[in-house]
């Protein structure tokens, strides 16, 4: 009880305590006498409502007033009442007043009084907000800059921006013209064309600019036609010659193709009396077996000679002072003899200028005609399919008709060749697209053939 007493005093006696609450009365009654030495016991037994009665009536004082009435002056807690205004300075300062709207003043809405906030405790500190990333490195970027700055060094930004070409500002901006003038030029906005009206440099930067195009686009890739007019031996009811000039043609390609044909066939023939049988597979199976024996028995002997010829060789003379003087007199002798013949050959050389100047015209002329074969072979180069990938381009067959097969009319003329496959080898030809070959499926799994059951019960 006297434990009590005393937390009510020590409350009481706070500096700032006023207790607002007058319902609050000291508890009543002997409180029973328990052992408080374990934590348990502690929780369950203390009374620490006039702690929290204390507490409480601190939070509320902070929330109506905003803070402490023990602490807050007179002035602001009480006001002197002088009684009413007298009549006669109401009307003097009436004039004064700002003339008011009749009617009802306006007054919040009830859920906007619910929402208000009724507290007067000011919001607590956002630290994160004053927090800025970074700060530490940022800090010593601008120490450096200072540091460089008084140093006279410039940074690199702060040197490409002096460096950078001044916009001429004295330039008058064309003046736009009526929209009802007839001869006003037209420009599409949504064309791909793009209004080169303001400083290519800020056009480059802003990716508005377009990318120069390279002069190799504008060439064409092959100088073939698109689609080639056949020969006038392809028609439905051709004149004879020219029928028979496709047919030579086609004649030539089939045995150039049977040359290809032979020759890979005579590359990879051989002779059937030349083909091995069971002796000579025996032969060469056996063949250095016994003479590799014998020769380890010649050698055998041979061992110690072979010893002493390689200590004479470690152990050859050393030469003389006498010798080394020679050498060296013979070496001194060979450059000087180079010398001369050197000399020789240039005073030569000036009796030969009509024999110089005869052969560098022959090599000029040499390099001439290579030239000239040289652009000959790009010319031709143009009409031919060049390497675009691993494969070789292969020429579609020619779709030539036989004297027998030809039709006299459109209707009795039968279709040839797919207009697909043409025009994918037109491709190919004219160097717009690579060779290739069709993908070949590979199955992953094999396949597995199961009997059903009703053919295995017919069966």
């Amino acid at each position: 009880m006297a434990t009590t007493r005393r937390a009510k005093r020590v409350a009481a006696s706070q500096p700032g305590f006023l207790n607002l609450n007058s319902s609050a009365s000291p508890i009543s009654g002997r409180r029973k006498r328990v052992n408080k030495n374990k934590k348990k016991s502690w929780n369950k037994h203390s009374n620490v409502n006039d702690v929290e009665d204390f507490l409480e009536d601190v939070r509320h004082q902070e929330r109506t007033t905003g803070g402490l009435l023990s602490e807050r002056a007179d002035d602001s807690l009480f006001f002197l009442d002088v009684g009413q205004p007298k009549k006669a300075e109401e009307k003097a300062a009436e004039p004064l007043e700002v003339k008011k709207h009749k009617g009802k003043a306006s007054r919040p809405l009830r859920i906007d009084l619910i929402l208000k906030n009724d507290s007067l405790i000011p919001p607590p500190k956002d630290v994160l907000a004053h927090q800025q990333p970074n700060a530490k490195k940022l800090r010593r970027i601008a120490e450096k800059a200072e540091q460089l700055a008084a140093s006279g060094v410039v940074p690199r930004r702060q040197r490409r921006l002096l460096n950078r070409r001044p916009v001429d500002r004295t330039t008058k901006k064309a003046a736009t013209e009526a929209n009802n003038y007839p001869d006003r030029g037209y420009y599409d906005i949504w064309g791909q064309e793009t209004k080169d009206s303001a400083d290519p440099w800020y056009l480059q930067q802003t990716g508005k600019k377009r990318v120069k195009r390279p002069l190799s686009l504008n060439e064409k890739p092959s100088a073939l036609p698109a689609v080639e007019v056949i020969a006038p031996g392809g028609s439905y009811n051709p004149d004879f010659f020219s029928h028979q000039a496709l047919l030579q043609e086609a004649h030539e390609v089939e045995v150039k193709k049977k040359k290809q044909e032979d020759k890979i066939e005579r590359q990879l023939a051989y002779d059937k009396k030349e083909r091995a049988t069971e002796e000579t597979v025996l032969r060469e199976q056996v063949e250095g077996l016994v003479e590799e024996e014998e020769e380890e028995a010649e050698r055998a002997p041979n061992e110690g000679e072979e010893d002493v010829a390689v200590g004479a060789i470690a152990f050859a003379q050393k030469k003389t002072e006498r010798q080394r003087k020679k050498e060296r007199a013979l070496k001194i002798k060979e450059q000087q003899r180079l010398t001369v013949r050197h000399k020789t050959d240039q005073q030569q050389q000036l009796f030969q200028l009509r024999s110089i100047k005869a052969s560098i015209k022959q090599k000029e002329q040499s390099t001439q005609q290579k030239q000239i074969k040289r652009k000959a072979k790009q010319e031709a180069e143009k009409f031919q399919p060049r390497r675009l990938g691993k494969l070789k381009f292969q020429p579609q067959d020619m779709e030539v008709k036989l004297s027998d097969e030809l039709a006299g009319t459109l209707r009795q003329l039968k279709p040839e060749g797919s207009i697909l496959k043409d025009r994918f080898k037109s491709l190919q030809k004219r160097n717009l697209i690579e060779p290739r070959e069709r993908a070949k499926f590979k199955r992953r799994l094999k396949l597995k053939y199961v009997e059903k059951r009703a053919f295995r019960e017919i069966t």
